[in-house]
């Protein structure tokens, strides 16, 4: 898979070829598209299924370093809700540069603070859902290339190792497709 066709492959689900369209114009720093809603649609178009079977929420990462507080990012969720409202769909936004702010606190362990959005993309669980679309320039970013997430090998991302969790997430997602191969 080249990220040409990464992109042909993630834009066949019409809620993200939507939302590329109405964030970029919200001029968010450094604002990617990430996550689930579009690794699994990868793995959807794999397993003949609609593009937005099992995608329970589109997530969107941005970095802005300017303003940490919990009002400034809420001010940026309650845009992005509006801008999206009719879409139907859970849209999760999160400014990666405070991220270290409630990591420990939520999931138990301290988190680095991160110097952009594509540290945050750097962190996911499993290697192969390292991947976004950075919405200002229709930039595809893959740390670990698409070889893995293309052939369904699920294998802890060595720079954010976490054993329990990967292998609670790495279930998560095989339960659902269930030709996906966890690597231990």
């Amino acid at each position: 898979m080249t990220p040409t066709d990464f992109l042909r492959c993630t834009m066949a689900n019409p809620t993200n070829a939507a939302l590329l369209g109405r964030l970029a114009a919200l001029a968010l720093p450094q604002c990617h598209l990430t996550a689930g809603c579009l690794f699994q649609t990868v793995w959807n178009a794999r397993s003949s299924r609609e593009p937005r079977w099992g995608i329970k929420d589109y997530d969107v990462f941005y970095f802005d370093e300017r303003d940490l507080s919990f009002e400034a990012e809420d001010a940026v969720i309650r845009a992005v809700a509006r801008a999206v409202e009719d879409l139907g769909v859970t849209v999760e936004v999160r400014n990666q540069a405070r991220v270290h702010l409630w990591y420990e606190h939520r999931f138990g362990s301290p988190y680095p603070q991160l110097v952009s959005a594509r540290d945050g993309i750097d962190r996911f669980l499993v290697a192969c859902t390292c991947v976004g679309l950075e919405l200002a320039t229709g930039a595809v970013y893959a740390p670990d290339g698409f070889d893995d997430l293309e052939a369904g090998i699920l294998r802890m991302n060595s720079r954010h190792a976490r054993p329990e969790r990967f292998a609670e997430k790495a279930a998560q997602y095989r339960a659902r497709w269930p030709w996906l191969t966890i690597v231990p």
